[in-house]
């Protein structure tokens, strides 16, 4: 029986939400270059998906984090996500933006967070950690707690992984770029060839270069 991280891969493949062109690589807005883009704002396109992806979220919160106060969305990417789990549950709903409003109440956080608060923040992908760990200290200085954070997919970039780690925020994706791989290699998706070439952009992407 396949396990949830491979299910949504093969789901995230087949919607094109990730894309894999290990020979033709694509370029992040950060310049890197990339064997591998992920949207999974397409998700929200595919109700079946969507769905599963709501019910997987929500089954991890309750799992894990059974003394919740309000749903965080990290926007842009998580804000529909996180309000579907957040009516799922039944519970407060605020969503982070990246910077502060620049008219009115400038507002960085969007809703209504109460000191003391604990919160389960949800984002749509794990890259380096950077935005979503700001995302994580913005519902801190709100005077809340963050309990832990619930993602869609992660890159499992070193990088991250430490930066979650000193930032003491628990994690949980229900997929990954290793179970990934292994999804795209027995769909066809990728050759045997190609896996090498992938492995070896996760270790660094930041000075990667693509195979001539």
């Amino acid at each position: 029986m396949k396990q949830l991280d491979r299910i949504l891969a093969e789901k995230l493949l087949k919607i094109s939400a990730i894309k894999l062109q290990p020979e033709n690589p694509f370029v992040w807005a950060s310049g890197w270059n990339s064997p591998i883009y992920t949207d999974n704002r397409k998700t929200l396109s595919y109700p079946d998906v969507r769905s599963f992806i709501k019910v997987e979220l929500c089954r991890i919160i309750m799992e894990n984090f059974q003394d919740v106060d309000a749903i965080a969305g990290v926007a842009t990417g998580a804000i529909a996500q996180g309000a579907l789990v957040a009516d799922t549950l039944g519970l407060p709903y605020v969503y982070v933006r990246s910077t502060p409003k620049d008219h009115g109440l400038e507002n960085l956080i969007e809703g209504n967070l109460k000191p003391g608060q604990k919160v389960v923040v949800i984002e749509d992908l794990i890259s380096t950690g950077g935005s979503s760990l700001k995302a994580v200290e913005a519902i801190r200085v709100a005077g809340c707690e963050v309990v832990g954070m619930a993602a869609i997919f992660t890159y499992g970039f070193p990088i991250a992984v430490e930066k979650f780690k000193e930032a003491g925020v628990t994690l949980y994706t229900l997929s990954n770029y290793n179970s990934m791989l292994e999804a795209a290699l027995e769909t066809n998706y990728i050759k045997a060839e190609d896996i090498e070439t992938l492995k070896e952009w996760r270790k660094d992407p930041s000075i990667w270069v693509p195979n001539k």
